[in-house]
C-alpha cells in the first residue's frame, strides 16, 4: 500500500472515530434541579423557573453554579396576544424577579448578559 493514501486513511477513521464518539456527552445532565424548563446555549444550562409571582433563572456550566453576582437578564414573555418584559437580579445564587407575571403557556426570549462578554438569547417554552 502506498504510504501517503494509509496515513489519509489512517486519519479518516480516526476523525470519523472522535465524530461518533462525541455525542453531546460533557459529563452533566440537562435536567431540571429547580423544577423549571432547561435550555442549554453555548455548554451553560439555563434553568426557568416561572410561577405567576415570581420568575427565578438558574445558570449552570457544565453542571457547575455559575456566578450571577454581575448577570443581568431580560425577559420577554409572550402569551397569547399579550407581551411582558421583566428583569431579572441577582438574588444568591440566581436571577429573580417579584410581580406578576402571565406564565401558562408562554414563550419567553431571555437575553443574558455578562460584563465583557456578548449578551446570549435564551428561549424557554412554558407549560
Amino acid at each position: 500500500m502506498n504510504l501517503p493514501y494509509f496515513t489519509v486513511a489512517l486519519s479518516i477513521c480516526f476523525a470519523s472515530a472522535v465524530f461518533a464518539a462525541d455525542k453531546h456527552d460533557h459529563g452533566h445532565e440537562h435536567k431540571p434541579l429547580h423544577g423549571g424548563v432547561v435550555t442549554e446555549v453555548k455548554d451553560v444550562d439555563y434553568e426557568l423557573v416561572a410561577k405567576p409571582d415570581v420568575i427565578q433563572l438558574h445558570l449552570r456550566d457544565h453542571g457547575k453554579p455559575v456566578d450571577v453576582s454581575k448577570v443581568g437578564a431580560k425577559l420577554t414573555l409572550l402569551s397569547g396576544t399579550e407581551k411582558q418584559e421583566v428583569e431579572l437580579k441577582p438574588a444568591g445564587a440566581l436571577l429573580e424577579a417579584k410581580g406578576n407575571f402571565k406564565v401558562a403557556n408562554a414563550k419567553v426570549v431571555a437575553l443574558v448578559s455578562q460584563p465583557g462578554k456578548a449578551a446570549i438569547t435564551v428561549r424557554f417554552a412554558l407549560k
